[in-house]
């Protein structure tokens, strides 16, 4: 029985089913790339078509991810203070490492370095914690929540007839709605 067992197994062991959630996470944060010279380069931007379950069952991870680097913002913007823009190892960059300024620095990116490495750990991808950080999070600054939508498609997938999902980022294709204009009386008139 699976009394107050949440979530679906998918066909899947629960590494599987990490692994799984992981990879479509990671993937479609990797859609937001810029993939010009790549040979695998995504259809279109934000958006992975997976099964409606699958789709489901990943939208909470993204969503607690996106949330995770949206919060590490504004102590990126106060490092940005404090932070120098000389190369690494240069006289510049050794002075400033002893300045008051670098501790400044040390202590407003500590969360934002924290939050990094638990992107890390529920992605498992370098590159899409990067893209997450970089591009993701701050399109959604003034967004509270409900990053992501699922659509679900009319035509079933080849092979097995699943019912296939797109899942993609909310804001960028968003319908929308026009009021129709109301006929006046006058025009009507005018025209017979």
């Amino acid at each position: 029985m699976r009394h107050r067992r949440k979530g679906r197994t998918l066909g899947r062991s629960p590494s599987h089913q990490r692994a799984l959630l992981k990879n479509l996470a990671s993937s479609l944060f990797l859609t937001e790339r810029d993939a010009d010279d790549d040979d695998n380069k995504p259809k279109v931007k934000g958006r992975i078509v997976t099964t409606v379950q699958k789709a489901k069952e990943v939208r909470p991870l993204v969503e607690r991810c996106i949330t995770l680097a949206r919060k590490t913002l504004p102590a990126q913007q106060e490092a940005q203070k404090h932070g120098t823009t000389a190369a690494r190892n240069t006289e510049t960059w050794k002075t400033w490492r002893k300045s008051e300024a670098y501790q400044k620095w040390n202590q407003a990116i500590a969360p934002v370095v924290n939050a990094r490495r638990r992107a890390l750990q529920l992605l498992g991808d370098k590159q899409a914690v990067r893209i997450l950080f970089a591009e993701v999070a701050p399109r959604f600054t003034d967004r509270p929540g409900g990053y992501t939508r699922v659509l679900r498609l009319a035509k079933p997938r080849l092979g097995d007839a699943g019912t296939r999902a797109i899942l993609e980022f909310v804001g960028v294709r968003d319908r929308v709605s026009q009021r129709a204009v109301r006929p006046t009386f006058e025009a009507a008139e005018a025209g017979k």
